[in-house]
């Protein structure tokens, strides 16, 4: 491997704990945001309490004056790390030019180039820019439909792809549950999760089963326009499927007429140690959804596809596939200085080394721990299992990982332990000390949690 240029983002951060958390301060800052906002936000923060004044790398500070490590990075929006001095002069220096309207502008030529100099597959390279991920994901389905002439959908259980109806649909999982009516013409295929093997087999005795009832879904079911899949599973736990799965999907989709959409929202860019997820298994897609690292903490997505597939109607006539924020120069100009970041200081394969750094230190927690029931890891999206017993791998019980996590965060660490699918998902930018201070922030609140018998129900 290349050794990466070291990122120019501050090194060896240390967690600096000035008062109980939440502090004063924040307590008072959170009654009044309390007394206005709406319920829904994020369970992290919402349960942290803590009210940021600044934020570095893979630090933020509290108006209290605590530092604590974020290990939860925006739940994958922190690539290049909290206010990288790169990118906050390039937003500065392009708001204070133009930072609206969806003329052209030497930002998103800068972009699209970026863009297309290192695309997902090869010829996959037409790029299309929007303010948010589910906005992404509508597009391609719209985009998918234009092109086949076809209105169905596959997707799998465990999926997430967003929260308006469209994306909503394509989810096999809890959220969209009392949501309903969704979108009609949806269907839902078994994602290889072989730690919970949804059909009770075992890989790869199993002949990639799952990939099969895929198969068996499309020959016997409605014709469907795309199969959407994320490389890595993301909200269902940091999933990572077998390296034949993948393209093995893709291949199936292409038999049955349909295209093969991969949501690289949290996977692309770096996060699992390569630039794009489907690297891993050297799968082609049509369509790709990009987002979250995409903009370096500004909010701005988009999706990738083919010339052929572009053009397809309506979706190529003029506004037809617009967003009244997406391309702006502002947005282009932070996704531009985000990917300059990502090439230059080499964060996909900063991703791989320190990640397998911090799998190497958390690796035995599932047989430290009697509430851990795996480890796992690929880049720096890992993956903690948090079950009630070893052997049914029950999952521990919402309220019991509350415990967990109020244990970390008094500790100075910001996980997603509010879930029994423990999902680290730092900075790309860390470095292999804090990756250690973390880890051992973990082994301490996981021993914690052991000796006061806190993980049984």
């Amino acid at each position: 491997m290349t050794a990466p240029i070291n990122p120019s983002q501050p090194k060896n951060q240390q967690v600096v704990l000035r008062t109980s958390l939440p502090g004063p301060l924040s307590k008072a800052f959170r009654d009044r945001e309390d007394a206005h906002l709406a319920p829904g936000a994020q369970a992290y923060a919402l349960e942290a309490g803590v009210v940021v004044d600044h934020a570095e790398n893979a630090t933020v500070t509290d108006l209290d004056g605590n530092t604590l490590l974020d290990f939860v990075g925006g739940i994958g929006v922190c690539a290049i790390g909290h206010s990288h001095p790169r990118w906050v002069a390039a937003v500065q220096k392009q708001a204070g030019s133009a930072a609206m309207g969806a003329y052209s502008s030497p930002a998103r030529v800068e972009l699209l180039e970026r863009i297309a100099a290192h695309p997902p597959a090869p010829g996959v390279h037409r790029t299309q820019v929007y303010s948010g991920g589910a906005e992404a994901v509508e597009s391609a389905m719209r985009l998918a439909r234009a092109h086949t002439g076809r209105q169905d959908f596959m997707a799998f259980w465990g999926a997430f792809h967003g929260k308006t109806v469209g994306a909503l649909s394509l989810m096999g999982s809890t959220w969209s549950r009392g949501l309903g009516p969704l979108m009609p013409g949806v269907h839902h295929s078994p994602y290889a999760d072989c730690y919970r093997c949804p059909l009770s087999t075992t890989y790869p005795g199993c002949g990639l089963a799952c990939a099969e009832q895929l198969r068996q879904n499309l020959k016997n079911g409605p014709q469907v326009a795309a199969v959407i899949a994320e490389p890595v599973q993301g909200t269902a736990g940091n999933i990572i499927p077998p390296d034949d799965f993948l393209p093995t999907v893709a291949s199936i989709a292409r038999d049955s007429g349909a295209l093969f959409i991969a949501d690289e929202m949290i996977t692309g860019f770096g996060r699992t140690g390569k630039r794009w997820g489907v690297e891993h298994s050297g799968t082609k897609p049509d369509i790709v959804t990009i987002g979250k690292a995409f903009g370096g903490g500004f909010p701005i997505s988009g999706l990738v596809t083919t010339d052929a597939i572009s053009i397809a109607k309506p979706w190529s006539a003029p506004s037809g596939s617009s967003s009244s924020y997406g391309g702006n120069p502002l947005a282009c100009a932070a996704a531009a200085s985000a990917l300059q970041i990502i090439d230059e200081e080499r964060l996909a394969e900063n991703a791989a080394e320190v990640g397998a750094i911090l799998l190497s230190e958390i690796e035995d927690f599932s047989e430290v721990f009697p509430f851990v029931g795996m480890v796992s890891g690929r880049g720096l999206m890992l993956r903690i299992e948090l079950v009630q017993d070893k052997v049914t791998k029950e999952p521990l019980p919402k309220p019991v990982c509350m415990r967990l996590f109020h244990i970390l965060t008094k500790l100075g660490l910001i996980t997603m332990a509010t879930s029994p699918h423990l999902r680290l998902q730092p900075p790309l930018t860390l470095d292999a000390d804090t990756a250690r201070t973390g880890a051992r922030l973990l082994r301490q609140g996981f021993a914690e949690m052991a000796a006061g018998g806190w993980w049984k129900p």
